[in-house]
C-alpha cells in the first residue's frame, strides 16, 4: 500500500504512535467530543486522537443528517488547530461502513500503530447492537468515558458484562494502548453534558412541512428561480468586493439545508469580514431580511447563511486546512461508486 492510498493524510504507514479513534456521525460535533479527546490524550497517554467522521451510521436514519463535508468542517472548527487531534472521513478511502471493518482496515494500513477505540459510556448499552461487537472487543482496546446519567449504570449492559474479566482499572489506563485485546477501561473523568441529540432537538428544522397537509390540487411555487436569483446576487457581491477563488457547489438533491454552497477567499482577516458584512447588507437591501453571519470575531472563516445559499469566506490558509471542496468531492465520488458497480454488473456477460 503506497502513501497515496493511506486513509489519514500525512500519517506514514510505519507510524508507531499511540492513537485514539473517536468514531461517529458528529451530527453535529460539539465540545463533548473535544472533551473526551483531551481526556484521552491525558489519561491514556496517547500521541494523537483521530475523529473518524462516518458518512452514515448504519444504526441511524439519514433524516436530519447533515452532509459529510459540513460535519467534517464543523468538527474541525470545534477542534481548531489542535496539533494532536486529526479529523477526516477515512471510510470514504477504506470503503468500510461498520466499525469493526474500519478498525481492521486501519490496523492493516498502519500495522505498527497502537490504536484505542474511544467512546462515551452512553454508547456501552448500544454495543451489543453493533455488527460483530464481540469481534470488535477482540480487535482493539476500548476506553469508555463517563457521561452524565450514563456512568456506572452503563457498566451493567450486555457488552461490559460479557467482557468484565478483561476490564482494566482506571488507575492503569495509560497501559491500555499497549494491551492486547480484549482489554477495556472505564474512565470516571469530569462529566460533560454536551449531546449531539440535544443540540439537534433545539435547532430549527429547515424545509419541513408544518401544519395541515397541502392538497394535491394545489400548485407549489417554483423556488428554483428564487435560489438562482439569490445565487446571482451573492456572486455579484463577491465580485464587487474582489473575493478570490470563488467556487459554487450545487447541493440540490444532495442536502436539505441549502441549494448552493459558495466558497470564496479574502486576502486578509479584514477583507474576509468586509466581504461578509457587505454581502449581509446587500441581502437585507434586496429584501431577504436578517442574515446570520458567524465568525467575524477572528476573520479566518466567516459563514453567511442566506438560506438557500450558504457562503463560506476564508483566508487562504484556513481554507486549505478545512478543505471543504475536497470533502464534497470525496462525498460525491463515494455516492457514485455503488451506482457504477450496479451498471458494471448489468453489462457483464455470462461466461
Amino acid at each position: 500500500m503506497t502513501s497515496t492510498f493511506l486513509p489519514m493524510p500525512g500519517v506514514p504507514r510505519d507510524t508507531t504512535r499511540r492513537i485514539g479513534l473517536l468514531g461517529g456521525s458528529f451530527n453535529p460535533a460539539h465540545e463533548g467530543h473535544r472533551h473526551i479527546s483531551l481526556e484521552a490524550l491525558k489519561r491514556l497517554g496517547l500521541d494523537e486522537v483521530w475523529w473518524l467522521v462516518s458518512p452514515q451510521n448504519p444504526l441511524k436514519t439519514d433524516d436530519g443528517m447533515e452532509p459529510l463535508a459540513t460535519r467534517v468542517a464543523r468538527a474541525r472548527q470545534i477542534v481548531g488547530r489542535h496539533p494532536r487531534i486529526r479529523i477526516d472521513a477515512p471510510e470514504l478511502v477504506l470503503g468500510t461502513r461498520y466499525t469493526l471493518d474500519t478498525v481492521r482496515a486501519l490496523r492493516r494500513a498502519y500495522p505498527r500503530a497502537r490504536f484505542v477505540w474511544l467512546t462515551g459510556a452512553d454508547i456501552l448499552p448500544q454495543f451489543s447492537q453493533w455488527r460483530g461487537w464481540r469481534d470488535l472487543f477482540g480487535s482493539i482496546p476500548i476506553a469508555a468515558f463517563a457521561r452524565p446519567g450514563w456512568s456506572y449504570p452503563a457498566l451493567s449492559a450486555a457488552a461490559p458484562r460479557t467482557f468484565a474479566r478483561y476490564r482494566l482499572d482506571a488507575s492503569h489506563a495509560r497501559m491500555l494502548a499497549s494491551c492486547e485485546p480484549p482489554a477495556w477501561c472505564f474512565i470516571p473523568s469530569r462529566l460533560d453534558s454536551h449531546s449531539a441529540t440535544a443540540i439537534r432537538a433545539v435547532q430549527p428544522r429547515k424545509r419541513k412541512a408544518k401544519g395541515q397537509t397541502i392538497p394535491e390540487t394545489r400548485t407549489l411555487p417554483d423556488r428554483s428561480k428564487d435560489a438562482e436569483a439569490l445565487l446571482a446576487l451573492v456572486r455579484r457581491s463577491l465580485d464587487d468586493d474582489k473575493a478570490e477563488d470563488v467556487v459554487v457547489i450545487d447541493l440540490k438533491g444532495k442536502s436539505a439545508f441549502a441549494d448552493y454552497m459558495v466558497i470564496a477567499s479574502g486576502r486578509s482577516n479584514r477583507q474576509v469580514v468586509a466581504i461578509a458584512e457587505h454581502l449581509a447588507d446587500r441581502l437585507k437591501m434586496a429584501g431577504h431580511g436578517y442574515t446570520p453571519v458567524e465568525g467575524k470575531q477572528t476573520g479566518d472563516w466567516v459563514l453567511v447563511d442566506a438560506g438557500d445559499v450558504v457562503v463560506h469566506i476564508f483566508r487562504p490558509e484556513p481554507r486549505a486546512f478545512y478543505a471543504l471542496e475536497k470533502m464534497w468531492a470525496l462525498e460525491t465520488e463515494a455516492a457514485a461508486k455503488p451506482k457504477a458497480a450496479v451498471r458494471a454488473r448489468r453489462v457483464r456477460k455470462p461466461a
